[in-house]
This record gives structure tokens, sequence and C-alpha cells, in this order.
């Protein structure tokens, strides 16, 4: 039987379902609005909330794959010496490999074959292969983190960890973090943007987890922008519709949702208003967005003839720089293709080819517009890559494994120290070690100096964004949730 039909009282037609849906709203909004200060459909929040920001924002170049820290950043040269030697058992001490190389009757130990330089901005310098001449000429604008470590091995579960703080699917990313802890600078443009940018090799699988928001509010989702004449999906309006023709058609439907959020008290509905209002600003702001054709020369000069192709890491670095320009608060390029288990120097070489230049000029043009100082740039992957040998060894080609005991992060601008080198691996790259070379066997849960867990790493970009990480958390099922779970440090020594 139908309730209106007996003319009852609509209140008497709340279900189990709606009555938590409206509690759970009253009590989760009002937590929301007294930790963001902001109005429920919240335009803005608050600023530098916790303490003060050194950055307003954050563009985070993740490598997908695992690159090679041994070829690119961390020298050592002692592998010269013990080339296709055994890995001495005790320096694996018992750690866990993969199946990939478990089965190898050794794991003979294999040096770069590139020659490294060390650039000098202090007593302490920064290593650079010469795989990367270009990014080399902006080392002194470098923190470059020696010391990152995490527990996960496979590649799943490696980015999922870094990327959203836990192995598991089902949380919000760092940029969802980041929108809600932050609100937005650009009301017309989205908060997070995400670009992926092609490589020749095999790529691993992204699944828009990465980049989404779990339990929060879909509104904090990263807009993943395309190489293609609609960067982004469905924004265009079909042939026929005109401009006021869509402003009608969202006016109607934003009547028929609230009166939907009436009777559900669904946050999501919510939600899902901000979003069409977002995609209809978007459709006169990406347009603008995305047109180079006043960038001077000497600004493709800086970034490289790719900068001029759509898709290219060159190009998805220039538009990183247009979009902070614009107030995005979050951008992210993902480059895949790094999963070097073999022939590891032709696809290092390729890939380094494709992302050198562009990040020196990256931080060469934030500088030159004096945005750095309040730009935080973030660039590494999921885990490192092995000092031993996958498959066949010769000096001049190689592959290399999985690596989570010691990688290389480096960071720039937003408050970080530059020209410096933070926390170092032993000499055969393989465990990370104090400043006196004595092994350190790192965790999560008690932080050790010169070392940073992923989740060091994210508490560290929340600090320099304003945020406390143990402060920023979402209620969902009865707990709360945050970024670093119950973990994570601010390593501080880094911070200018």
């Amino acid at each position: 039987m139908n309730p209106s039909d007996l003319h009852l009282d609509h209140s008497l037609s709340v279900n189990r379902r709606k009555f938590f849906g409206r509690s759970a709203l009253g009590l989760g909004t009002a937590a929301m609005a007294g930790l963001l200060g902001s109005d429920l459909l919240g335009k803005k929040s608050f600023d530098g909330m916790h303490h003060q920001a050194k950055a307003k924002r954050v563009i985070y170049l993740f490598m997908s794959g695992g690159p090679s820290h041994i070829d690119m950043w961390d020298y050592k040269p002692k592998l010269n010496d013990e080339f296709g030697k055994d890995l001495p058992p005790e320096v694996r001490d018992g750690q866990r490999i993969t199946g990939m190389t478990s089965g190898q009757k050794t794991l003979p130990l294999a040096p770069s074959k590139y020659k490294f330089t060390k650039q000098e901005n202090n007593d302490r310098g920064v290593w650079v292969s010469s795989l990367l001449p270009h990014t080399a000429k902006v080392a002194k604008e470098l923190c470059v983190v020696h010391g990152t470590f995490t527990e996960a091995i496979n590649h799943d579960p490696a980015i999922t960890y870094i990327q959203t703080g836990s192995q598991i699917p089902g949380r919000p990313s760092l940029g969802a973090w980041l929108s809600y802890g932050l609100g937005s600078m650009n009301e017309d443009l989205p908060n997070y943007v995400v670009m992926h940018a092609r490589s020749n090799h095999p790529q691993q699988s992204l699944f828009n987890r990465l980049w989404g928001t779990g339990f929060m509010p879909s509104d904090h989702q990263g807009v993943l922008f395309r190489a293609a004449e609609n960067p982004v999906l469905y924004l265009k309006n079909p042939a026929g519709v005109s401009r006021s023709d869509r402003r009608s058609q969202l006016d109607a439907l934003s009547v028929l949702n609230q009166n939907h959020y009436q009777d559900f008290a669904d946050p999501e509905v919510l939600s899902r208003i901000k979003q069409h209002e977002m995609a209809y600003r978007m459709q006169s702001s990406i347009p603008e967005l995305m047109d180079h054709s006043k960038e001077p020369d000497e600004v493709f000069e800086l970034y490289g003839e790719d900068a001029k192709t759509a898709g290219t890491f060159a190009a998805s670095c220039l538009n990183a720089r247009r979009m902070a320009q614009r107030g995005v608060r979050n951008i992210q390029i993902f480059h895949r293709g790094w999963d070097s288990h073999g022939n590891l120097p032709s696809q290092h070489g390729s890939q380094c080819k494709d992302i050198d230049q562009a990040c020196y000029a990256l931080i060469t043009d934030l500088k030159r517009l004096g945005m750095l100082d309040d730009t935080l740039v973030v660039w590494g992957g999921e885990f490192g890559r092995t000092n031993y040998c996958q498959g066949k060894l010769t000096r001049e080609n190689y592959g290399r494994d999985h690596h989570p005991r010691a990688f290389t992060t480096w960071m720039a601008g937003g408050g970080v120290k530059p020209g410096i080198t933070y926390g170092q691996s032993d000499q055969y790259g393989y465990n990370l070690t104090d400043r006196d070379g004595n092994v350190i066997k790192p965790n999560m849960d008690h932080w050790t100096q010169d070392t940073m867990h992923v989740h060091d790493l994210n508490a560290t970009i929340l600090h320099l964004l304003g945020i406390d990480h143990r402060k920023l958390t979402y209620r969902y099922q009865g707990r709360d949730f945050r970024l670093t779970d119950i973990h994570g440090h601010v390593v501080k020594d880094i911070i200018a």
C-alpha cells in the first residue's frame, strides 16, 4: 500500500534508510562545517587551516612502474667493483623479494652503466645521472630524498598505498583530501586535475580509484584530462543544444535534485549538483586553459618540441603550469612505462628523454613566474628497483626487479630546502642507513631520522600546504579516517 494514497503525513513515510541518512547528514554536516568553516555546498574551505601554509598548490609527477634510483639518483660506485657477484646474504637479510627473481640461482649485482655528476650547492650536493642532463641544471632547487621506503612490493598495492594511504582499495586519494581540506582557488576549474602522459613502453594499468574519493563526496574526485579534441569527456554540448538550453536544463535538474535531497537527505545529491555546475563553468574555462597559442616561442624552447604535441609529458607539464596559474590546487601527471624488468638501459633511456627537459622546464618556468616558492613539485614512483639483475646481465644491458626498501623521491619549491639530499642507502643501494652507515630497519610506526615512509611523505605534503595530517579527518562508518591512517610523521628536516 502506498502511504500517499492514504494522505498520511509525509514524515510517516520516512523509512529506516532515510532516517539514518538524515541523521548521518545532520551530524556529518555539522562536524564538517565546524572543521571547514564553509557552507554546505563548500564553495571555499578554510585557508592555512592548522598552521601557516608554505605552499598553495602541489604538482605531483608520478612515475608509474618504479623508476630505478640506482640508475638516476642514487650513486653507488661500489657496485662497479662487485659486478656480477651475488648479493651478499647479510645485505638482503632474508627480506622478501618478488616471485620474478626469487627463483633465480643467483642475484648478480648490476652497477649502473651511467655516469653520475655531483651538482654542488653546499657541502652535501646532489648526484645526478647522465640520463638527466636537463634536470641536473636545476639540482640546486631539488630536495632529493634517498630515504623513501614502503612495505608494498607489487605495483597495484604499492601505487594504491602511496596515493591513498592504504594498500586496500576504497580510501580517498591525496588529491581528494586536499580538495576536501582546502577547497577551491578558482570556481571555474576543478580542485584536482589528473593527466596521463604517453609512454613508448608497456604500461601498468591505472584505475580511477587512484584519484577517486573513496567514501568522501564525489565532487572531490580528480577530473581526468585527456589528450584529445575534448579534454574532458561529456563537457561539450550535443549538436542542437545551445549554452542557454544547457543552463535551462541544469536549472530544472537542480530543482529536481533539491527535491530529491529533501526526501532522502543523501549528501551525494549535493555533490551531483556541484558537479553539474562545475561542468557548466568548465565549458568556458577549459578551452582557454588548453589553448597554448598565446604562449611565446621561448616557452616551447624551454619545454621542448614535445610540448606542442598533446598527451606528451612535456605538454602535460606545460598544462600543469597553466593550471597552477589559474588556481588549481592539486595537479597530478602519471607517466607510465617504468617497469623495467629487462632491457632497462633502453627503456629508462627513452623514459628519461620523455621527462628530463620537461621537469627542468617546469621548475624553471615556475621560478621565472615567481610561483616556485608557493608551488610544491613532487617527483617519484611507488618503489625503486633492485641493485641485482633480473635475467641476463652484461655491462651494457640488465633488468631490475621491484625494490621497496630504499628508493628516491624528490621535491622542489613549496617550502622545502633546496639543493640537499635527505637519507641514504647503503653501499649497495639496498638498505637505508643512518649517517654513520649503520643499517636502519625502518617501520611506519616509529619514525627514524633520514627515513621517509610513504605515510611520512603524505604527512609532509599536507604540512607544507598548511594541514596537520592528524587533524584532517573524515568520519565514515563510525570511524574518523585520515590519509595517513594512524601513522605518519612530518619530516621537518627538509622544510626550509
